[in-house]
């Protein structure tokens, strides 16, 4: 198993944020998006949120490939249309590379 942290920024807009949230509830994301995630295997999956950056720890099976991910969610229309609507509330962190919407976060301290 090995353990991911992403962050990403919501635009400044507590109504966007609001509905960001709304399509993040129990029964709201689309099953289509799920199974995209478990079929990776990425076995757990949470996002925090505090003001407007967000912070995702994605729990990952032997077998997750995160290249192979990318590719897959790419020739996946379904995940394209949810990464298009998901494009509405999110904006890139400054540092990020083009294109780039979560970026990995580095371990700088453990105990």
């Amino acid at each position: 198993m090995k353990t991911y942290y992403l962050a990403l920024d919501l635009k400044d807009d507590p109504q966007l944020i609001a509905e960001y949230e709304r399509w993040h509830q129990a029964g709201n994301g689309w099953p289509e998006i799920r199974k995209s995630i478990l079929d990776a295997d990425i076995t757990d999956m949470q996002i925090y949120r505090t003001g407007n950056r967000l912070f995702m720890v994605m729990e990952t099976g032997e077998t997750f490939d995160p290249a192979n991910k990318a590719k897959q969610d790419d020739q996946n229309p379904k995940v394209q249309e949810w990464e298009e609507l998901m494009s509405k509330f999110q904006q890139p962190l400054p540092w990020a590379a083009q294109g780039e919407k979560w970026v990995l976060m580095n371990i700088i301290f453990q105990l």
